[in-house]
């Protein structure tokens, strides 16, 4: 029986590898025990009175659900803007045309600081005239979303950017606005009932 012909291209390639009976090397089986058995007991010794500056920054009250006003932190509006309102009213503060409706220059943010915290609380569904065009959308209701001091660094920084200059909004003016317009459980209808409000 002939053997069959062994070319020189195979003759230069490896043998096929073989993991054997213990693949895993005995000390990385070591380590990743040791590392597993640290985080366990790091998780389980740290309590949440630690101070601060060991962790993110944020202190005990914030981590209890403290509202942001009693334990006197400033709220960034900017950052809450980023995370609740860009995507709609986009970074520019344009809105998308047809769409949703822009911030900068709109009479409904420079305008009565009651009636913008009233909408923002609430949501708004229906026809709603900006700077002359009408928007046939729906904004949501932030009220449960967003705490008092929140809500006030938000207004007061779409009243700030882009051109707006209006004055800015405290935690104070939302409060009672909210306590106000607690009977409320659903959106404004757009300029059928917003506009009595301006």
């Amino acid at each position: 029986m002939k053997h069959a012909e062994i070319h020189s291209q195979q003759q230069r390639e490896n043998p096929e590898p073989q993991e054997g009976t213990n693949p895993m090397p005995w000390f990385v089986i070591v380590m990743t025990a040791l590392l597993l058995g640290f985080g366990v007991l790091y998780i389980a010794r740290s309590a949440i009175v630690n101070a601060p500056a060991l962790g993110d920054g944020r202190s005990t009250a914030e981590l209890q659900g403290t509202t942001f006003a009693a334990v006197g932190t400033a709220v960034d509006g900017g950052a809450v803007y980023a995370s609740r309102c860009v995507a709609c009213h986009q970074a520019s503060g344009a809105g998308l045309p047809g769409v949703f409706p822009p911030l900068a220059g709109s009479e409904w943010v420079t305008g009565k600081e009651t009636t913008l915290v009233a909408l923002v609380l609430h949501g708004a569904s229906g026809a709603l005239t900006v700077k002359g065009n009408t928007y046939n959308g729906a904004m949501p209701s932030f009220g449960a979303q967003l705490q008092d001091a929140e809500l006030a660094a938000v207004l007061t920084h779409i009243r700030s950017q882009w051109g707006n200059r209006a004055a800015s909004v405290t935690a104070d003016t939302v409060a009672t606005v909210r306590k106000e317009t607690a009977a409320r459980t659903e959106p404004f209808k757009g300029d059928a009932e917003l506009m009595p409000l301006k």
